[in-house]
């Protein structure tokens, strides 16, 4: 186990919001082009990837999260692109879960390569895995994905993850006419399943994913829609910063979660960093702006250079673009969902 550095203090941002979570891209790859990220008219066959040497290797990733766990960073998620496409994916896990005060690690993935390494990624010591799943129709769902990749291969991934011994939550994107007929018979399927599905509602990451206020569907309505069938009670939040708000299924401790960043905006508790596969740092996930640790880490930085700028790019952190959205008098250009992983 490394030892953290007991010179290094936590760091808080310029609205007082300390650096507690820590999201690192592992890849920009994905074998999915789903309509909110990666739209295959943008992203399309002949899109260029980045190449490995423009990747944080293993070494830099260990070292960058130990810097970052030197500011107070307790929490790490492993999101791509698609990380299960890194090839040394249960390595990377276990060497980041080994860091003295990664408290929790856990990875976000679409599910498509989730059955064949479910047991591997327990193993390593992936404690938590989030997996996104829009439908539970095979026509809407082949549509959102982009590759018409069936339910029953995502299903499949779930059943191995919990079978490993893996908690699980699943992530719905929930868009106006597209899939919004789906709320509560996913709602139904996971509760049955004893698995939280947490409800995201569709956001404007990136540029190219065709954002529109009236494809939103607000999370009360989401609420209201399954309370009609299964009455909902309001349950208390798990700690400073979560990201979805809480309802439990009435006489049951089975639940959903809502992530309502577009009508009820959190960014007065948001605690989460976002290093991307190339090695920037973007303190926002709508951010336009990005610090590129990378070049700096292979110009010959040392940790306390690294821990230094860090510190004072997080302490100059005014982000709050989902409270300030509608306020917006210009397009504004953002860094694409599908590079920092959401």
């Amino acid at each position: 186990m490394e030892n953290r550095d007991k010179h290094a203090l936590p760091v808080s941002d310029a609205l007082g919001r300390p650096l507690r979570d820590l999201r690192i891209s592992v890849t920009d790859r994905c074998n999915f082009r789903c309509r909110y990220c990666m739209p295959e008219e943008v992203f399309g066959p002949d899109f260029r990837f980045l190449p490995k040497e423009k990747l944080l290797s293993l070494p830099e990733l260990e070292r960058l999260t130990r810097i970052f766990v030197s500011l107070g960073v307790e929490k790490v998620r492993i999101t791509g692109g698609e990380p299960l496409l890194r090839k040394n994916i249960d390595e990377i896990i276990s060497r980041l879960g080994d860091i003295e005060g990664v408290r929790d690690i856990a990875m976000t993935t679409n599910g498509s390569l989730l059955k064949q390494k479910a047991q591997a990624l327990k193993d390593a010591g992936l404690a938590r895995i989030t997996v996104s799943l829009d439908s539970l129709n095979d026509e809407r769902f082949g549509a959102m994905n982009g590759r018409g990749f069936p339910v029953k291969g995502v299903l499949e991934g779930i059943d191995a993850a919990a079978e490993a011994g893996l908690s699980v939550k699943v992530n719905m994107v929930v868009q106006k006419g597209v899939n919004d007929q789906d709320i509560v018979p996913m709602a139904r399927y996971f509760r049955e399943r004893g698995h939280i599905l947490r409800f995201v509602e569709f956001m404007d990451v990136g540029n190219s994913n065709g954002w529109n206020m009236k494809h939103v569907v607000p999370s009360k309505q989401i609420v209201d829609m399954i309370h009609q069938e299964m009455p909902l009670e309001p349950a208390e939040a798990n700690y400073f910063g979560e990201v979805a708000t809480r309802y439990r299924y009435q006489g049951s401790k089975d639940e959903i979660g809502l992530i309502s960043s577009v009508t009820q905006a959190f960014c007065g508790s948001c605690t989460r960093a976002r290093l991307s596969a190339e090695g920037h740092l973007y303190t926002c996930l709508f951010a336009s702006n990005k610090t590129d640790l990378l070049s700096v880490m292979r110009a010959g930085a040392s940790d306390n250079e690294l821990r230094s700028f860090i510190a004072e790019v997080w302490g100059k952190r005014e982000d709050r673009y989902s409270e300030t959205r509608l306020t917006q008098t210009r397009p504004v250009q953002k860094v694409e969902m599908s590079h920092i992983g959401g």
